[in-house]
């Protein structure tokens, strides 16, 4: 999915000639803390509320903060993805989209981000997930899919992360089916290291955990 297609068009922006104490009392309104500043359609860049909050003479204009703008931005036509490692690499609240010719298009939320992300990574579809640990060189896609298929499954999303301390590869894998027990005995026989898993055997420890706990009780 494109940037531009995630657009909020609920966020205002500001012009050079908008007061620092407009600039605040706006970010206010829409609990963030940046916005964009635009001059005959073209993108300045964005500023951030610390910036703001720091300036003495509030009635003061943006213009006198330029040096302050963070003229950074993602293009309309770039993947959603591009604009979430935005987000994060700037620590920002919003992601300004231009065109190639620099002009303003319009603004992604991080509560649209993290909608758009949600989808993608299929949080709203049923099923179970397994979260497996190893080493990246025993990282092989083929044989995790053939474990997985070989019970029925398919998987759904996968995601690796690394750790920074360990150096150890993380997986998740969301699989279509909340029956998971078998295939979390296959991964087990195939010597796979299970950090954490969710299903209908999760659910099936519970009740017979309570169970043996209220046997203890009625013992006593």
């Amino acid at each position: 999915m494109f940037s531009k297609k995630i657009l909020n068009n609920n966020i205002p922006q500001l012009h050079l000639q908008d007061s620092v104490v407009k600039a605040l009392q706006l970010m206010n309104d829409f609990r963030i803390e940046h916005l964009p500043i635009v001059s005959e359609n073209v993108y300045l860049g964005f500023i951030c509320e610390d910036d703001l909050i720091d300036v003495d003479d509030k009635n003061l204009s943006i213009e006198t903060l330029q040096n302050d703008f963070v003229k950074a931005s993602v293009l309309e036509n770039t993947h959603f993805l591009n604009a979430a490692s935005f987000a994060i690499n700037f620590d920002t609240s919003i992601v300004p989209v231009v065109n190639i010719e620099g002009e303003y298009i319009g603004v992604i939320s991080n509560t649209e981000l993290l909608k758009t992300i949600g989808n993608f990574a299929g949080a709203d579809e049923i099923g179970g997930l397994i979260v497996l640990e190893m080493k990246r060189s025993q990282f092989a896609i083929s044989e995790i899919s053939r474990i997985v298929e070989s019970n029925d499954c398919t998987i759904l999303h996968l995601n690796t992360t690394t750790d920074a301390l360990t150096g150890l590869l993380t997986v998740t894998i969301h699989i279509n089916k909340k029956e998971i027990s078998s295939v979390l005995s296959t991964f087990e026989r195939y010597d796979y290291t299970i950090t954490y898993s969710y299903g209908i055997e999760k659910y099936a420890s519970e009740i017979g955990s309570n169970y043996q706990n209220l046997m203890s009780y009625l013992d006593v």
